[in-house]
């Protein structure tokens, strides 16, 4: 059964990409409005499609510009946070080259980072700029690779680069930095544990449709969101102070979304009712 489900799931998402993809790279070449929010129309689509389910707490600051800070677990991290809101994302250099992600990345509207070349990371910077300036909601991974998504790994704060170069090129006195959690917690309604955790990690030099039927077969899968409190980022402020700020903050979030703490309760006996023989 559930095979025949993924199938029809697989189904439905060619479906909605075989209509999106082509009008959403009308709407990048020709500056289109629409070229914002189709993305989220395509990523929520495509959760329904796949059975993933969100559930969010908290949420993004209205001001602007604004950088959001998630860990990083999965290429499943995408559409699930490009559902939330119109969004788009700071990669590195060499996921443009990627088959499939390379051409959603560049759809998406993606700024692309190479941290191997001063120049490049110039001309990204002044992107990055352009697109905070006008008022575009930019999404970068700090911690530069994905995890198992049971854990956080260290932020890097070079990462944050990006975002001070912007400040500067953009002539704005401060960018906003929220942090934000993503925590994959149950699978067919379990708790993940450990074994199950390859269903939704993408880690190393995993296939991309393999990992895409694992993810349709899984029965469901459930995502917490947690907003955290948005932190000013100007020229003065310290960038590894601020890194090792945000690192916590996710690193706090995951671990209440993994591990919640279950309230105590602590039965009170009822008092015996007295008999006539206790009065005397």
């Amino acid at each position: 059964m559930r095979t025949f489900r993924a199938g029809i799931a697989l189904a439905r998402l060619a479906a909605i990409t075989t209509v999106a993809l082509p009008l959403q790279w009308l709407a990048v070449r020709f500056s289109w409005p629409v070229a914002r929010t189709l993305p989220g129309w395509w990523h929520r689509r495509a959760l329904e499609a796949l059975d993933v389910r969100i559930r969010v707490s908290g949420a993004p600051v209205t001001a602007r510009p604004l950088l959001v800070t998630p860990n990083h677990a999965s290429w499943l991290d995408i559409p699930v946070i490009g559902s939330l809101m119109p969004v788009s994302f700071v990669a590195k250099a060499e996921v443009a080259t990627w088959p499939v992600f390379g051409l959603f990345a560049k759809l998406q509207r993606s700024v692309f980072v190479d941290r191997t070349r001063r120049t490049a990371t110039g001309r990204a910077a002044s992107e990055l700029a352009d697109r905070l300036s006008s008022g575009d909601c930019m999404v970068l991974f700090p911690e530069g690779t994905s995890s198992w998504g049971d854990r956080v790994l260290p932020f890097r704060s070079a990462l944050l680069g990006a975002a001070r170069a912007a400040i500067d090129v953009g002539g704005h006195d401060e960018v906003f930095v929220q942090p934000m959690t993503v925590a994959y917690t149950r699978i067919a309604g379990l708790p993940v544990g450990r074994a199950e955790r390859h269903r939704v990690a993408w880690v190393g030099d995993d296939e991309l449709m393999p990992h895409l039927w694992g993810i349709a077969t899984a029965g469901g899968i459930d995502v917490e969101i947690v907003w955290g409190e948005a932190r000013p980022f100007g020229t003065t402020t310290d960038r590894k102070s601020l890194t090792a700020d945000l690192e916590a903050g996710v690193r706090a979030g995951l671990s209440a979304c993994l591990h919640p703490v279950q309230p105590i309760v602590v039965e009170v006996p009822e008092p015996a009712e007295a008999s006539p023989g206790d009065a005397a």
